[in-house]
This record gives structure tokens, C-alpha cells and sequence, in this order.
């Protein structure tokens, strides 16, 4: 009886793990760049380097951020600029928005650090398979923007129904 009450939990756990690491999203490409604590410079960028292997795939682009709670602004601005392998480029800007109209951050806080993750393009397709490079920039007001401690740029894979 006892042998049946601990197989029992060794299966609860692993039903609840299979839970909370099934459910999440499938990430084909994630990296993460930590900003200087004295602030990201316009001149800094960020560079990110993924492959495509596959045209036929759809593909969520995502943007995490993490800043501090105390970041002065509801939202900021970044130009994504994207190179393709055959060499063409794309250039964007972005509006960021971290927090709604009432000041309340939009993403989840543990005592000062915040992270929030934006999905900055929903259904994408590439259409040449290869190399990419994404680029970001800030492009706020302010030379040095404080506050922001590291951006993650995220690929995940949708599945198709």
C-alpha cells in the first residue's frame, strides 16, 4: 500500500513537470544579450545570427525585455533591421510599450527587474533559407536610455493546423 502512495507521487510530479515544460513555447531560436548597466548607447547594437532551414515554416518573432522598474518611459523605440542571405535588408522602427496608460508594467515583476515578452510579428515566412542576421538599435529620445538590462529575440515555431 505504501510502494502504490509514493508511485503515485513520482507520477503527479511528472505529470505536472510534463505540464509546465510542455506548454511552453516551442523556441526554434533564442539568445539573449545582456545591456551595459551604464546604459544601451545608440551606437550599441545587438546582433542576432539564426538560420532558416525551411521556407515552408510559419514562425512567431518575439522581442523579451527586461528592465528595471523603474525605466522612465511607457514604452521605447528600436529599429530592427534585418539582413536576408542573398544580402537584402529590411529596416524597421518599433514601438516597445512596457507599461498600459496607467503606468502598470505589462510584464511580470520581481522586486525591481521586469520582463515582458512582445511578440513583434505574429505568422511569419522567410522566404530564402539560410542565414539571418537581426539587428537592434535603440532609437529613443535619449542617447543613453537606462533601465533596459538585457533583450532576448526568440523564434518560435508555430505548428501548423
Amino acid at each position: 500500500m505504501l510502494a502504490n502512495h509514493y508511485f503515485l507521487g513520482y507520477l503527479s510530479g511528472a505529470v505536472l513537470l510534463m505540464f509546465f515544460f510542455g506548454c511552453g513555447p516551442n523556441y526554434v531560436y533564442e539568445e539573449t544579450m545582456d545591456i551595459s548597466e551604464d546604459g544601451w548607447s545608440w551606437g550599441d547594437t545587438l546582433n542576432y545570427t539564426f538560420s532558416i532551414p525551411d521556407t515552408n515554416t510559419i514562425y512567431d518573432l518575439h522581442l523579451i525585455v527586461d528592465h528595471k522598474d523603474y525605466f522612465p518611459s511607457q514604452n521605447t523605440y528600436v529599429k530592427l533591421k534585418l539582413a536576408f542571405p542573398n544580402g537584402q535588408r529590411t529596416d524597421e522602427q518599433v514601438s516597445l510599450q512596457l507599461a498600459n496608460g496607467l503606468g502598470t508594467w505589462l510584464g511580470h515583476c520581481r522586486g525591481e527587474d521586469c520582463t515582458l515578452d512582445i511578440p513583434i510579428q505574429e505568422g511569419a515566412f522567410f522566404n530564402q533559407a539560410g542565414t539571418y542576421v537581426l539587428t537592434l538599435e535603440q532609437f529613443s529620445r535619449t542617447e543613453t536610455l537606462e533601465g533596459i538590462t538585457a533583450m532576448t529575440f526568440a523564434l518560435e515555431e508555430k505548428a501548423v493546423k
